[in-house]
């Protein structure tokens, strides 16, 4: 059974009514209510419910895919050759311009959902709700969900607009990375401050966003602006909060049995049906392709991928992080060989109905996995113990412990453990791995452009104050 944010998504379209018609920074993209207050009032719950909504859309089947795996050494365009998937074949080769529409999709998604949250707080802020932990709940969900978005935004274009609701100027104006990076770790202090823990929702609402989800991000953040002993310590407290731990089987975290499970600190409650749709197509995009498939075919493995994994000996996460043409899956399925690519992203693969139009796959966005590798990087910065959180994860897929782990070795582990959670190449290009990495992948990486996408064309048509990234 799935929880009351899906019961009510359909909250994004009572927003999207009231919405203006541009979803860029020139113009009111806030996804006001003011204007129907007056005849309408809403419960906040609703507002806060159409956040979660805005992760359910099409752009994050499709477009995600685009600038978080597909241009990364982990996987390729797939598909058939004649097919480029819009732009995914421009990305794959890393020939992506100001103009790559699945580039314009996100930092539209992004700051449409950023404008719901601005909303959603001020509307809970002065609805007169007395219960003040309902309250602070509320207030704390959006906080998280705002700051997932500029993280989000941050590692994809360096410095970006803050949105401030009373202030249209600060739409237009970019303002330090540095800054962007404050204000993500000050909505995260109020949320972990705000929000309760994970066993403190009742069933109903098991998905939303916790504490831990907050900490858990926090010490994300941290790891990407190498603060190397907040990064350890907020690690740490999600590791002693006594709410989390690693599945013991690693291929269960992304099957219906893993969802929301000990492992997950924060996932896109993605199970639904008309109105309350799940994730449009996620599943369906990266289905296996051709006779006898069920999808698309798009986001395969790349053979350099399935390389890193066979050389570390990593059978368990290969096999549950690729489809082989011609195996049988978990589930009884038969992958013929008549399907045309010879890999496919099993992460994605939806038992049930195969990802068609409304889904039913929750999509992970961080886990307990991730939290110990998180702990060790850091570790390795600042002389603590490493070995102990990175070996946690080795040990549950039976590869021998490492006794003093390097970065490099954490890397290599967040390569395999994370494999198309949608990570790799921000990975590759926080630690300087980038021209290397890409290279190894037959792909040309330009040091001093490829860092940062380029701002979208649409947005510096519509405000050319906004500027662009080097090189672009």
């Amino acid at each position: 059974m799935k929880n009351n944010i899906i019961k009510y998504f359909i909250a994004g379209s009572l927003l999207a009514t009231v919405s203006c018609t541009s979803d860029f920074l020139d113009v009111d993209s806030r996804d006001r209510v003011d204007a129907v207050d007056a005849e309408t009032t809403y419960d906040p719950v609703m507002l806060v419910n159409g956040i979660y909504g805005e992760m359910t859309e099409w752009d994050y089947a499709f477009s995600w895919l685009g600038v978080t795996e597909i241009i990364s050494d982990n996987a390729d365009k797939g598909s058939s050759p004649t097919d480029g998937g819009s732009d995914k074949l421009i990305l794959d080769n890393l020939e992506h311009t100001a103009a790559t529409g699945s580039i314009d999709a996100m930092w539209t998604r992004f700051y449409k959902t950023i404008g719901r949250a601005n909303q959603s707080i001020r509307y809970t802020e002065n609805y007169g709700l007395t219960d003040q932990n309902y309250k602070n709940r509320l207030v704390g969900e959006a906080k998280f969900l705002r700051a997932l978005h500029y993280f989000w935004l941050v590692r994809m274009f360096g410095d970006v607009p803050i949105q401030e609701i009373d202030n249209t100027e600060s739409w237009v104006t970019r303002r330090s990375k540095a800054d962007v990076y404050s204000y993500i770790e000050q909505d995260l202090l109020d949320a972990i401050n705000l929000l309760p823990n994970k066993n403190q929702y009742p069933s109903a609402d098991l998905g939303r966003a916790t504490k831990g989800a907050a900490q858990g991000l926090l010490a994300k953040v941290y790891l990407y602006e190498e603060k190397w002993q907040q990064a350890y310590d907020m690690a740490g407290n999600v590791m002693t909060s006594g709410q989390y731990g690693l599945e013991s089987d690693y291929a269960k975290i992304w099957r219906v049995a893993g969802e929301n499970g000990v492992e997950s600190l924060f996932e896109v409650q993605a199970r639904g049906q008309s109105v309350a749709h799940g994730v449009q197509q996620y599943s369906q995009t990266q289905g296996a392709r051709g006779t006898g498939g069920w999808g698309w075919g798009f986001n395969v493995p790349s053979q350099n991928l399935l390389n890193a994994f066979n050389d570390a000996g990593d059978n368990i996460r290969r096999d549950a992080t690729i489809i082989f043409r011609g195996e049988t899956l978990y589930d009884g399925r038969l992958v013929p060989n008549t399907v045309e690519n010879p890999m496919y992203n099993e992460k994605a693969y939806s038992s049930a109905n195969l990802g068609d139009a409304d889904g039913d796959k929750n999509i992970r966005i961080l886990r307990y996995g991730e939290i110990l590798l998180i702990r060790a990087e850091a570790a390795t910065h600042i002389g603590a113990d490493a070995a102990t959180p990175l070996n946690l994860v080795r040990t549950r897929v039976n590869l021998a412990p490492i006794s003093s782990p390097t970065k490099e070795d954490v890397w290599k582990e967040r390569r395999l453990e994370l494999a198309f959670e949608h990570d790799r190449w921000f990975d590759i290009v926080r630690t300087g791995q980038g021209k290397a990495a890409m290279s190894a992948n037959g792909k040309v990486f330009v040091v001093g452009k490829h860092e940062l996408f380029p701002i979208p064309n649409n947005q510096i048509i519509q405000t050319p104050t906004i500027g662009q990234n080097p090189n672009w």
